[in-house]
Order: C-alpha cells, then sequence, then structure tokens
C-alpha cells in the first residue's frame, strides 16, 4: 500500500499548511490568554476560509462541500492539526451525520451548515452515561406530531457556537436475548426553543478557547419531522460519524505531534551543554529516535486506515487503532519533547505545554482508549468464539 499523493492532494496540502501558517498560527497566544476566539476573529477566519475552498471539505461537492475522500481528508486535518483547536475547529467539517438529512431538512440544515450559515454540534454523552451510550437516560417520548425530551447532556463542545443540536435520546426499548435495552433516535433541535436550556459546562484545562457546555431539556417539544435517520435507529446514523471522527482526532494528533517534534529537533540541533550540541548526547538522540518511530508508525496506522475508508472497506478495528495509538504516540511526543527542552518545556513562551495539556483529551473523547482497545480485541476474539 502506498500513499503517494496527486496532484491535487499536494495543492489542498499545500494549501490548508499555508492557511495554518497565516491565519490561525498567530493567533494562538490571544486565544489561549482569552480561553475564548473574539467573534470578529471567528468571522475572518470562516469566510477566509471559504474564499479559499478548504471548507466544510468532508462534505459533498453536489450539496456545496469540498467532497473529499476520507484519506484527503486525514492530509487535510494533519495539517489543520498543528493550529489550536479552538482555532481550527472553525474551518468546519460538519458532522456526516447530517449526510442522514432528508425532504426539508436538507435545505435547512444540510445546506446552510456547508455553507457556513450555521453551526451544528453534537449531543450524546450525559452525566451517567459516557463509554456507556445506552445507558443514557435522557428520552424522547412519542406525543402526537412532537417528541417530548427531557434529560441532560453534558461535555457538549462549541454548543455557543451552534447553531442547532444533533441530539441523541432514548426512544424506546427492545427485548434481546442479552434482556431490554433502549432505542436511540437522532434529532435536530433548534437552540432557544421552549424546555430548552445551555448553561456553561466544565473549566478545562486542554483546548482554551474551546468550550464545553450541559444542556437541559425539560419536556422540550420536538417535531417529529426533525428525526434524523429513521425513528429508533440512531445508532445507525451514529456509526457513520463514529469512524470518521474518531480519523480526525488520529490525523489531529498527528499535526500536533509533527509540530512538537520539528521543535525538540531544532532545540536539540542547537542548544549546547557541556561544550556540545545536546542532540550529541544518546539521553536526547535516543529520545528523538523514539519520537519520531512512534509519529511515523502512527501516521501509517492513521494513513491505512483513512485509505481503507476511501476504498469502503475500513473496519471498526481499523479506525480504533489509528485513535488509540495516534492519541497515545501524541502524549509521548509531546511528554519527550518537553523533557528535551528541560524547564523551558514548561513555559508558556512555548507551546509545547499547551499540546502537552491539549492532546491530554484525545484519549478519551470519541472513545477512550480503553474503548479503542475493546474494540480491537473483540474482532479479534469475534471469530473464534469469543
Amino acid at each position: 500500500m502506498r500513499f503517494d499523493l496527486t496532484p491535487e492532494q499536494e495543492l489542498i496540502v499545500e494549501t490548508t499548511r499555508d492557511f495554518v501558517e497565516r491565519e490561525l498560527l498567530p493567533h494562538e497566544a490571544e486565544v489561549e490568554r482569552l480561553d475564548a476566539v473574539p467573534p470578529e476573529l471567528v468571522a475572518s477566519i470562516k469566510s477566509k476560509a471559504i474564499r479559499a475552498g478548504i471548507y466544510a471539505p468532508n462534505m459533498p461537492e453536489e450539496f456545496g462541500g469540498g467532497g473529499l475522500d476520507s484519506f484527503t481528508m486525514a492530509l487535510v486535518e494533519r495539517e489543520l492539526g498543528a493550529a489550536s483547536y479552538a482555532l481550527n475547529f472553525i474551518i468546519a467539517r460538519p458532522s456526516n451525520i447530517l449526510l442522514a438529512c432528508v425532504g426539508d431538512q436538507v435545505e435547512r440544515y444540510l445546506i446552510p451548515t456547508i455553507k457556513g450559515d450555521r453551526y451544528d454540534c453534537l449531543a450524546m454523552s450525559e452525566p451517567d452515561a459516557g463509554s456507556d451510550v445506552r445507558g443514557m437516560k435522557c428520552t424522547a417520548v412519542r406525543d402526537g406530531d412532537d417528541y417530548v425530551i427531557n434529560g441532560t447532556k453534558h461535555f457538549i463542545s462549541h454548543a455557543d457556537m451552534a447553531d442547532y443540536v444533533i441530539l441523541f435520546a432514548a426512544s424506546g426499548e427492545e427485548v434481546t436475548d442479552r434482556g431490554p435495552r433502549k432505542r436511540i433516535t437522532a434529532f435536530l433541535v433548534d437552540m432557544g426553543i421552549p424546555g430548552f436550556e445551555m448553561v456553561p459546562g466544565y473549566k478545562a484545562v486542554s483546548n482554551r478557547g474551546y468550550h464545553n457546555f450541559i444542556l437541559n431539556f425539560d419536556n422540550c417539544r420536538v417535531p417529529v419531522a426533525n428525526v434524523l435517520g429513521e425513528e429508533h435507529r440512531g445508532f445507525d446514523v451514529a456509526n457513520t460519524w463514529l469512524g470518521a471522527t474518531r480519523l480526525q482526532v488520529a490525523a489531529t494528533c498527528l499535526g500536533r505531534a509533527r509540530r512538537a517534534l520539528t521543535l525538540a529537533t531544532e532545540w536539540a540541533a542547537s542548544r549546547e551543554q557541556f561544550g556540545q550540541k545536546i542532540g550529541k548526547f544518546q539521553g536526547v538522540s535516543f529520545k528523538l529516535a523514539d519520537m519520531r518511530t512512534q509519529y511515523e508508525a502512527a501516521e501509517l496506522l492513521t494513513f491505512r486506515a483513512a485509505w481503507n475508508d476511501s476504498q469502503g472497506t475500513m473496519t471498526d478495528s481499523d479506525a480504533a487503532m489509528a485513535k488509540l495509538f495516534a492519541s497515545e504516540m501524541c502524549q509521548f511526543v509531546t511528554d519527550e519533547a518537553i523533557q528535551i527542552f528541560g524547564g523551558m518545556g514548561l513555559m508558556d513562551e512555548l507551546p509545547l505545554e499547551r499540546f502537552w495539556r491539549d492532546t491530554r483529551v484525545d484519549r478519551i473523547w470519541d472513545g477512550t482508549s480503553e474503548i479503542q482497545r475493546h474494540i480491537i480485541s473483540r474482532a479479534m476474539l469475534r471469530p473464534h468464539g469469543g
């Protein structure tokens, strides 16, 4: 399997990298200081990204998106991953769950989101249901032409920027060989409707400027017409998203780790101690070798999974291995980069301490490392009856 880039892919990578260096990286310090992205900066980055042709690159061309395949998207995400998440998120990659839109949902939600007129956010996690999605307690009960929604969602990223929520709620129950199991339905829920309250979430050390929120639903009525996909088939919709978002996390980790590795290599080649460059010391040079090796392995796993997805052959294990290894690789690389810099590595004059903080959440969101290991091992054991 080879990953030689086409001229078009090389141009996309070059365009994205140039955009990141010119329009995103210069604002990182301000975002860290404010723990926010000023609205005027959001508007500027979005409009420039649209003009550059890199906005909504993962969405189909027929709806106004970039139409990029999964492998090319991994290349794009790697470049965007070099920048603060609060900034690179502004270049929207709408959830591919939205491709389940039908009828007037296409005009009301899908196309405006691709054009940049609306933002989406996704609400699945709950205080008592994180990895155990089937344990969600937020309910949706059919009442005539509406569903009445009650419950709470938390850890909902960028809800403050969103115009609507892709909400998952328990809508019934079915009997299985393992006992009763909740049925899940996905909904498109507009911000600000009666019975829907958004409140600030928790203060996180990761990804300053990219906030999480708590969503409370109290007898919130949502029209049946706003069901996304089929009733009680929310997991079918979610499964189209999980693989893509795990690849996104993996590729983002590549971009961040590559930046940390570059900084560490340049420092080791220029910093002198005991009369020679510190890169001459085995204690430092071996660190660089291990960092590079893990980076290359993570890149290969990520690109293989993305390539398979482009061919329609990606398995859950492919995405899980990429996300697992890349997120743990990035934690290792950023930590070792700080060690190479010594005390300066922990100072906010350098971005390394931020990389270190930001990447910690990558082993948790979109499926913890433990969940990824469960997916991988289950696929290995299943053919043997395990």
